[in-house]
């Protein structure tokens, strides 16, 4: 296979970045085994880390990474588009995340083959690529690696940047690999960008603008189970049929003690309303589910109890999985990760099922999602937590309100719909080309 030459003003850029990346390997080695306490099966798969797994034996294959849930969940249809279109073909799916694995491992099985993507160390990007042997690769959203992104180049494998977003935040948060950045991005075949906000910070890092184009969000093309809606009625039956629920999804610390104090102000309206509240990542679970019991909250967790009783003020989700039942079941729904400066989690989840959305003002890795919610009418952003209580107390007071907000959701998921195709068509072009 022919390589390709390493651009001469890449070499001290990338050499720097390589050495700063060893010297910091003792530190990743800490990090990966404090992990490792929580999440005992990433722990005895570290190896993966540094490319260290058995070859599955198998040539030609279609790459994809998805860092964690959140990506896994947005990929899906698009892997499922590829298994159709490319049955001959092996799968090999990468995470990052413990609970991205997990999702891998629960959505695919043995139809795929799943691994940790490697540290960005030549070396151990060297022996992933030997062992799964890509056709193409096609990286979710924006996880630019450089050495990842230089190798593939110099193996003329062929990257695809699906559902591409860059944050005004992610793009200053570059700082000084920003050369670098631009030298992968430019790399890639072709970059499909969610939004033209999205897309204009790209050209920005760097993209070539002949191989970029705005193809529209994935994860608008989520499959909503028909079944999800008698679900939701069966859940609110168990719970008590008339008592107002809300659901505080995806929750970070920092904001669940808000969602708590937001809680006690709903019940002093409805002293018998019921807080779904579903933590982000498991190690959260426990601390949360004692946070509501110390406050006084009569509380219940979907392991310990299954399901929450007529008694039951708070209702701890703490699995995975599992939230659009929830949601379909909820009367209103905070999504979390925007009280805090996460950026937000993924509201398209309720507004597919018409249920009204209140987001925090840090929404920047759903900036277009959101602001298009917002402006439609099916979505409320409070400015700090300390609306968030009055503002669940006034959508719980008003149905129709809620009626008007849900339906205005679920036409803005709607209209946007048709992005996995245009993904699709672009990824074949690419390999008609390679």
């Amino acid at each position: 296979m022919r390589r390709l030459r390493q651009p001469a003003a890449d070499v001290f850029p990338r050499s720097l970045y390589t050495l700063v990346m060893y010297l910091l390997t003792p530190v990743i080695l800490i990090r990966l085994a404090r992990r490792g306490l929580h999440y005992r099966s990433y722990l005895g798969r570290w190896r993966e880390r540094f490319g260290f797994f058995p070859a599955p034996g198998f040539t030609q294959s279609i790459w994809i990474h998805a860092v964690s849930v959140g990506e896994v969940n947005a990929a899906v249809p698009l892997i499922e588009a590829l298994m159709r279109r490319h049955a001959d073909l092996p799968l090999v799916i990468t995470t990052i995340t413990p609970t991205g694995s997990e999702r891998v491992q629960k959505l695919f099985g043995e139809r795929v083959f799943h691994v940790y993507l490697p540290y960005d160390l030549p070396a151990s990007v060297a022996r992933f690529l030997d062992r799964v042997r890509p056709r193409l690769g096609v990286i979710m959203e924006t996880e630019i690696w450089p050495n990842l992104f230089h190798e593939c180049a110099r193996r003329k494998i062929p990257l695809v940047v699906a559902n591409a977003r860059l944050s005004q935040k992610s793009l200053r948060g570059y700082g000084p690999v920003r050369p670098l950045a631009r030298v992968a991005i430019r790399s890639a075949r072709h970059v499909a960008a969610q939004s033209e906000a999205d897309a204009k910070r790209l050209l920005e890092l760097g993209a070539d603008p002949q191989r970029l184009s705005v193809l529209g969000n994935i994860k608008f093309d989520m499959a909503v189970p028909e079944e999800l809606q008698s679900t939701g009625r069966e859940l609110r039956a168990q719970w008590g049929p008339h008592r107002p629920v809300w659901i505080a999804a995806s929750t970070h610390e920092g904001e669940e003690l808000a969602v708590l104090k937001a809680h006690a102000a709903v019940l002093r309206r409805f002293p018998d309303a019921l807080l779904l509240i579903a933590p982000r990542h498991p190690e959260r679970f426990r601390p949360v589910a004692l946070a509501c019991r110390n406050l006084g909250f009569a509380t219940c967790t979907r392991n310990e109890d299954v399901w929450a009783d007529s008694n039951c003020q708070c209702f701890v989700i703490d699995t995975l999985g599992e939230l659009l039942r929830y949601y379909a079941a909820s009367d209103v729904a905070f999504v979390g990760g925007s009280l805090v400066p996460i950026g937000g989690h993924n509201v398209l989840e309720p507004a597919a099922l018409s249920v009204p959305v209140v987001v925090g003002p840090d929404t920047f890795n759903f900036e277009a999602i959101t602001l298009s919610l917002v402006e439609q009418g099916g979505a409320a952003q409070i400015a700090d937590a300390d609306a968030l209580g009055a503002t669940i107390v006034k959508y719980l007071a008003d149905e129709a309100a809620r009626r008007r907000m849900g339906a205005q959701a679920r036409l803005v998921f709607e209209r946007e719909r048709g992005a996995v195709a245009r993904n699709m068509a672009a990824i074949e072009r690419v390999l008609e080309e390679s």
